[in-house]
Order: structure tokens, then sequence, then C-alpha cells
């Protein structure tokens, strides 16, 4: 009788390699990414789950037919070399394949860029996915979601999971998947906003990571149809300023977590790690004002940011304040979601704010509706019905305590922290009007 006991069978990696000393015997596995075949001697580079291994291997112990993408099994010594990547390289004694492709690649791994225009890369992403720049983006892009759920469970956050199948929207407009759900109208959920803000009742601060559709037919370069979306929601704020708080504090966790743990994909990419422990903060009004007479450009809408604006923002707060980062507060109640707390002061601007990153919007979020009869009575301002919306205005009638929460969008954060100038590039199967596939 054989049992299971959950003993740990984890896989060899380049860093387990370097923390040990020189000289010791390894096994290792990995995808054949280069071989060189210099006479009498082959080099082999490794691809391992993280980073590349250079394996020093005689010839006599190369199987016949060897070649990229192979998947192999060497053994020998690890020892230093310098010109090898890493500093260390595995003197090889044996190598044991364990599969082999059924055809050739259809792009070169080995170039340091792979040079193919977007839509070819994307329509050979499972084989693009392999190359050391792709893997890069995708890591950094782990470790922004490993931040946000480290730092916001420190903060006393519980972690959700909300339905992407509803029966309204959440944000309102056309830009909504529609689809029939055993006869019943449905849609795929815009955002998990009002299921966050019902569980900010039960748990008072929590947090989702999930995916996101927008049904919109635009085409630029910084939309998706499906993306995935950080969230939280916290109560018993005492301003919206406590949400914006909350997320300069996982920026701030992020960056150290990247700087400390990612440095190699940095490098490889060419990242510069922007600051985020002072991000300045501009009224939405003052900043388009300041914006348009700093760069003399006029202000053509006055309720709502347009892309070239946003840029002129982010240049100013970088110029002004020597920050990638701003905030931009108080926008226009007319462009902002029903949920939204108009300002007290002057109805006019709602509690809200959006944070910029090097020009381009990564964040929405506010101060949200508690009171039953204030966001009843705005949804028939806007010639909506209530009775829509009961499930909904449960929690307001059972009673809200002031709470507030934001949206980031993750793919458009990892572009603008990459540098990156397109958001498929950070979408691992980019969902757009005309892809479906792979």
């Amino acid at each position: 009788m054989k049992f299971v006991t959950g003993t740990s069978t984890k896989t060899v990696t380049w860093q387990d390699l370097a923390g040990g000393g020189r000289n010791n015997p390894a096994a290792v596995h990995g995808a054949v990414h280069l071989l060189r075949d210099m006479g009498g001697v082959v080099f082999l580079t490794l691809r391992m789950a993280r980073g590349m291994l250079q394996c020093v291997c005689p010839p006599r112990i190369v199987p016949r037919g060897l070649r990229e993408e192979w998947c192999v099994e060497v053994s020998g010594a690890v020892r230093a070399e310098a010109r090898a990547p890493g500093g260390l390289e595995i003197a090889a004694e044996s190598i044991t394949v364990l599969s082999r492709p059924a055809a050739l690649m259809p792009v070169s791994l080995g170039r340091r860029r792979l040079g193919l225009n977007l839509d070819t890369e994307l329509g050979l992403r499972p084989a693009v996915l392999r190359h050391a720049r792709e893997r890069a983006v995708f890591k950094i892009q782990e470790g922004l979601v490993r931040a946000f759920r480290d730092y916001l469970t420190g903060e006393g956050f519980t972690e959700v999971h909300t339905p992407k199948i509803v029966r309204a929207g959440a944000e309102g407009g056309s830009n909504i998947f529609r689809l029939d759900y055993f006869g019943k109208k449905a849609y795929l959920a815009q955002s998990p906003q009002f299921y966050k803000q019902t569980m900010v009742g039960a748990f008072e601060r929590v947090f989702e990571v999930g995916p996101v559709f927008r049904a919109e037919k635009h085409a630029t370069p910084r939309h998706l149809n499906e993306y995935t979306g950080l969230d939280l929601e916290m109560g018993y704020i005492r301003s919206f300023y406590d949400v914006m708080e909350a997320e300069a504090g996982y920026l701030r966790r992020a960056m150290e977590l990247l700087a400390r743990e990612y440095d190699e994909e940095l490098a490889l990419l060419g990242v510069r790690l922007p600051r985020a422990d002072q991000i300045p903060c501009l009224r939405f009004d003052e900043a388009k004002r300041l914006a348009a007479e700093k760069y003399g450009c006029p202000i053509r809408d006055p309720y709502d940011l347009e892309p070239e604006e946003e840029a002129r923002i982010g240049r100013y707060a970088r110029e002004e304040y020597g920050s990638d980062f701003v905030f931009v507060t108080h926008y226009p109640s007319r462009k902002r979601p029903f949920y939204a707390m108009d300002d007290p002061d002057d109805p006019r601007y709602t509690l809200s704010f959006d944070l910029l990153l090097r020009g381009m919007e990564v964040t929405t979020g506010g101060q949200r509706i508690h009171d039953y009869a204030a966001q009843a009575a705005k949804m028939e301002v806007r010639g909506m019905d209530p009775g829509d919306f009961d499930s909904y205005l449960m929690i307001h009638r059972c009673g809200m305590p002031p709470h507030g929460g934001l949206g980031i969008g993750l793919e458009r954060l990892t572009m603008q922290l990459c540098g990156l100038d397109n958001i498929r590039y950070c979408s691992l199967f980019p969902r757009d009007r005309g892809r479906l596939e792979p």
C-alpha cells in the first residue's frame, strides 16, 4: 500500500545553486534554450523555472539530435565561472532526455529581442512566453500581486472572491457583456464593486484579485476587454484620503519587494522603479489648469481627462515634484458612477481620485455613498430605478459605515512600470475586439 504524505518535490532552481557551495554535485532540469557545439566541448544553456544556467558538456554525453526545447535533466558539479550567466555553471557528467518536441520552434528564443510585430507575437504566444524578456514581465507582475496580498493581509484585510456572472452592471453604460443564464439576462462583471462594498459590512476591510470585463469597442494600446483587477474596499474611513494612503502603502511595499527579489528581471527590462514614499495630490480642476498653463495646451473637456492631458499632468508631477506618481482628486460628479459620494462642500465634484503613473491612469477610487436615502436619491436623479438594485441597496438599508475603495488595473500598472508601449504585452493571453485565441 502506497500513501501520499504531501512531501515536497520542490524543483531545484538557479537560486538554490547560487546559495550552495562550489563543486557540489547537482541535478537540474529544464529546457534546452541554446546549444553551441565548439568541437571539443558543447555549451548547453538550460532554461529553468527562473533564470538560465550554463552547462559545459563533453560531446560523448550529449544525446544524438539534441536541440532547442528538448526537456532534459543534467547532472554534474557546480563551479564558478565569471563568464557564465550569474557567475555559475555546471560541469555536466550526464544528460537524461525527458521529452522531445514534435516540431521546430516557430521563433528563435535565443535572440536578446524577438523583433516580432505585435500581431505575430500574440499569435505565437504559447511559444513566445518562453523568451527571457517575456518571462521577466510576468515575474514582475507576480511581484505586484504578491505585494498586494501581503500588504493588505498585514493591514487586516480579508481576501474575498466575488461572482463574475451578475444580474446588473456596477458601472452602468453600454460597455457590458451580455449572456444567457438559463433563459435569464445576465452580464459579465464590470467590477466587483457591489460585492466588495457588501463585504465591508461583514469584514470591514476586504480585497480581491480577479478578472474584470469591459465590452469596449476601442482598440487602443491601453485597453483590454478582459483584465485583472486589484480591488480593495475599507470601512470606517475618515475621508477618501485613507484609501489613497492604503494604496501608497501598497506601492511602497511593492517597490521594496521588486527591488529586493526581482532585480534580475528589472535589469533585463531596464526598469527604473518609481518612488512611492511621497505622492503629490492635485485637485482635478487644478491639475488641468496647471498642465494647460505650463505646456500651453487648451482645456477641451472640463469634465474628464484626455490621455494627452494625463501625460501632461504626469510630466508636471515629475518636473515639479520629482514623482512618477500623482493622485488627481475631486473628479466631476457627472463623470463618476452613481455610488461615488459627492463633495459636501461642492456637489459638482466627488470625493474620488485617479492615480497616474508616468502619465497614465492606473487606479480609480474614492469614497462611496453609505446612506440609503442619499444613494436612492442619486440613482433617481440619474434616471435609474432603485428597484433594479434592490439586493445592492440591502446593505444601505441594513446600515453601512463610511467606506471607500479602489481598483487597480494590473496589466496597466505592469505596462507603465516596465515602460512598454502596449498593454497586450502585459497580459498572458490578451482579449481584445478581435482576439479569442490562443
